[in-house]
Parts: C-alpha cells; sequence; structure tokens
C-alpha cells in the first residue's frame, strides 16, 4: 500500500481475491484506495477488471454486500445486548464504590484532583465526576 500510495504501480494484479484480503472490509477499503490512486485492480480467477465498467460494476456490488455484512453483524450485537439487558444481565464495568467523605475531606485540604486520585486509587475522571455528583446532588437538596 506504501508503494501504491507512491504511485510506482498502475495495476494490482491479483491471483483471487481472497489472496489479497481477510475479509470483505479489508478488500473494499484497498479497492477505493486504488481508485482514489488511479490504480487499476485485477483479479485472474474472479475475471475482474476495476478499469472496465464489467469491473467496476462489480466492485459496487462488492461494496454493498460489504455494506449489508456490517450492518447484519451490528444488528445481531444490538439484539445480543437487548436480550442480555431484558434478561437482568448487568453489562459494562462493575461500579466501584468511592468514599464520597474522604474525597470531600481531600478536597477540603486543598488537595488536586490528580492527587486526591492517586490517594485513593482512582481515576482522575472518576474523580471528577463524583464531585460534580456531589456538588449536584448538594444543590438539588439546597433547592428542595
Amino acid at each position: 500500500m506504501n508503494d501504491a500510495r507512491k504511485r510506482k504501480f498502475d495495476v494490482v494484479l491479483v491471483w483471487r481475491f481472497d489472496r489479497f484480503a481477510r475479509s470483505t472490509k479489508h478488500l473494499v477499503t484497498a479497492l477505493y484506495e486504488f481508485r482514489n490512486l488511479g490504480i487499476d485492480f485485477i483479479s485472474y480467477q474472479e475475471n475482474i477488471d476495476t478499469s472496465s465498467p464489467l469491473g467496476e460494476a462489480i466492485f459496487t456490488i462488492i461494496s454493498a454486500m460489504s455494506k449489508l455484512e456490517r450492518d447484519i453483524i451490528a444488528e445481531r450485537v444490538k439484539g445480543g445486548l437487548r436480550k442480555a439487558r431484558a434478561n437482568g444481565k448487568q453489562l459494562g464495568r462493575p461500579e466501584t464504590g468511592v468514599d464520597v467523605n474522604k474525597l470531600a475531606e481531600y478536597k477540603e485540604q486543598g488537595k488536586s484532583i490528580r492527587e486526591i486520585a492517586k490517594e485513593m486509587g482512582l481515576s482522575r475522571g472518576k474523580v471528577e465526576r463524583t464531585l460534580k455528583q456531589g456538588v449536584s446532588k448538594t444543590l438539588e437538596t439546597c433547592t428542595l
């Protein structure tokens, strides 16, 4: 692909598609890049030449099949996640408990978020989110 980008050749000739690409997605991506670079692609066994109108049509069909394959996989994954949630499966990382009082104590001492995170063994993002949630809950309590 580096040589293709350097325009060291005009045509890619392969014995079969499966000898060139491991997946339809990889094949389509490579063919799009070849098309943009002005490089023709020929598959000997399948008798496909993207420089001809028939080859272009077949490339379009292959692209459509690749998109269909991706869409089907995505729909199966989404369906599996919906089914798992419906069956009560807890998805994602388990929620880690945070000692909010200790966190607030560190904050009152003037420690930075980075220092608090290091001290408590948490990520900076977790400390920030917890502090933000604590502030919003305090505000909700005050307004009620």
